[in-house]
Order: C-alpha cells, then structure tokens, then sequence
C-alpha cells in the first residue's frame, strides 16, 4: 500500500500533506512553490510509494469553480503523463484554511505561528486530505 498526498493547490504557494503506507494518519508535508510543485512530487515519488493525489478543489459559494481550477487541470494533466499509474482524486477545500486557522488556535499555537502561511498551507493540505478519508 503506497501513501495518499493532499494538495491545497495555491497560485504562489501550495501545502502538501501525506498518509503513512498504511493509510492510516495524516501528516504536514511541506510547502512549496507551486512552480516547484511537480519536479518535487517527481522527486517524492521515486523514493516513496504513492497510490493517490488528492487535490483541493477551489470553488466558490455558488459551486463554481475559482480562477485556480485551470492552472489545477493543467498541473494534473503533466503529473498523469508523468505518472499514469498514480489515481488523482479531487475534495472540496471549502473553509479549510479559515478551519486550519482555528485549529492552529486550538492548539495553543502563538499569533506569529498562526500568521506563518506556509504553516497554514500545510494544515489546509491536512485537513482536506482528512476530509477526503473521512477522518473530519
């Protein structure tokens, strides 16, 4: 069983989070330059086993998808050419910074942690990925 990542996909900058291999706990990845997100999952991919991407799917009040959906279409569309046997998957990321910001109160965590946006991009990846099994 290979890991699932999760993607709050970010016009500048974009969190990832991932499973264990059994699937099990989610955790914060990193942050990345979006520009830097595929050579990175290219990279991560040869040294782990990914079975899964699961993509924050951007959309507003009214069910539309936000100016990110195309820039998310074509980022899926070279990571399928480059890994065709890797399932991408899409989860509603509605709220889930502003959910990440209350957790990372929850937690006790400082104001100057809490404005940290890399931080953020992080938890947001973790919480659609928990979405997304069911964990939330």
């Amino acid at each position: 069983m290979g890991r699932i990542i999760g993607i709050d996909y970010g016009k500048k900058r974009t969190g990832l989070s991932a499973t264990d291999p059994l699937q099990i706990i989610v955790s914060g990845l990193t942050t990345v330059d979006t520009k830097e997100l595929l050579p990175y999952l290219m990279d991560y991919c040869k040294n782990e086993e990914v079975d899964l991407l699961v993509i924050g799917l951007p959309e507003h009040v009214d069910g539309t998808p936000t100016f990110l959906k195309k820039d998310i279409n074509t980022f899926v569309s070279k990571f399928i050419n480059a890994h065709p046997n890797i399932k991408v998957d899409y989860q509603d990321e509605a709220y889930s910074t502003e959910e990440a910001k209350s957790v990372m109160l929850e937690a006790g965590l400082k104001k100057m942690k809490r404005r940290d946006k890399d931080l953020i991009n992080k938890m947001s990846a973790v919480i659609i990925l928990q979405r997304y099994l069911k964990h939330i």
